[in-house]
């Protein structure tokens, strides 16, 4: 009745089946640690947004890399804005995540003779990009910024490539290390990135937005979608089976039927 089910065909085909079983339930699974690590990283940028402003000496030093649990916790630090340092980076979006334009970088010259990074925030790109852009000034004499303490960027960890040979004072990367090479200084591993400063100061460049810990994503659709497939395929291999046979078994009725038959059929109907 199933003998088909051995043919070349049909082998290969149950083969097919049963090895997207497994893969599409790990596919599903894979979606769902990302949903969890999703929902995760929302619950740590929430909880470190609304934690108390503290000194950001107590969760960076020079060299050292700012750990995942410290990240977008809100840090303070006082000093002076060294503006003859000041680089910005290329190829930022704004506020409207379609302007691209610049970060503006200032070292912060802290009394202890370190530095912090601060990013004080977006302005637009302007018609010569190799040329250093007009930047609004910073704050002059002593200034205290509150921030959300970021993690050095990397091309592994931003997905941002470190191009080389760029004009002067440009950069691709926030990166406390490249620019520790620059400033011949000792700087705090990391970068504020500035939400208020006392004092404000004149026109300042576009405050970055605060990121969205809200929106967990489409990953536990994606994860009930794939379960949902893996289901499916015995169903939809039981399905064609089923046809298969009565296919087949319409044929060999056909097939047995005499010429002599056919025709006295026709006449009894």
């Amino acid at each position: 009745m199933y003998r088909f089910l051995l043919t070349r065909q049909w082998v290969i085909l149950t083969l097919v089946a049963l090895a997207l079983i497994p893969t599409m339930i790990r596919l599903g699974f894979w979606q769902l640690h990302r949903h969890e690590h999703r929902v995760a990283q929302n619950q740590l940028i929430g909880d470190n947004l609304d934690a108390p402003a503290v000194a950001v000496e107590k969760f960076t030093a020079p060299g050292r890399t700012v750990p995942r649990d410290d990240t977008w916790r809100t840090v303070t630090a006082t000093g002076t804005y060294d503006t003859a340092h000041e680089v910005v980076v290329r190829q930022r979006t704004g506020s409207d995540e379609q302007s691209i334009g610049y970060f503006v970088l200032t070292p912060l010259l802290l009394p202890d003779d370190r530095v912090v990074l601060v990013n004080r925030g977006w302005i637009p790109a302007g018609t010569d990009l190799t040329k250093f852009p007009k930047v609004p000034a910073a704050p002059s004499g002593k200034v205290t910024v509150t921030g959300r303490l970021k993690a050095d960027e990397t091309t592994g960890n931003s997905g941002i490539k470190d191009k080389q040979g760029l004009p002067p004072r440009q950069v691709s990367l926030i990166n406390s290390e490249q620019q520790a090479k620059a400033l011949s200084r000792p700087v705090l591993g990391g970068y504020i990135e500035l939400t208020s400063s006392s004092p404000k100061g004149g026109k300042q460049p576009q405050p970055v937005a605060a990121p969205n810990h809200s929106d967990i994503g489409p990953h536990m659709a994606y994860a009930v979608q794939w379960w949902l497939f893996s289901a499916g395929v015995p169903i939809g291999w039981f399905v064609l089976a089923r046809r298969e046979r009565r296919d087949r078994a319409a044929e060999a009725a056909k097939a047995a039927a005499t010429p002599e038959q056919v025709p006295a059929t026709a006449a009894a109907d």
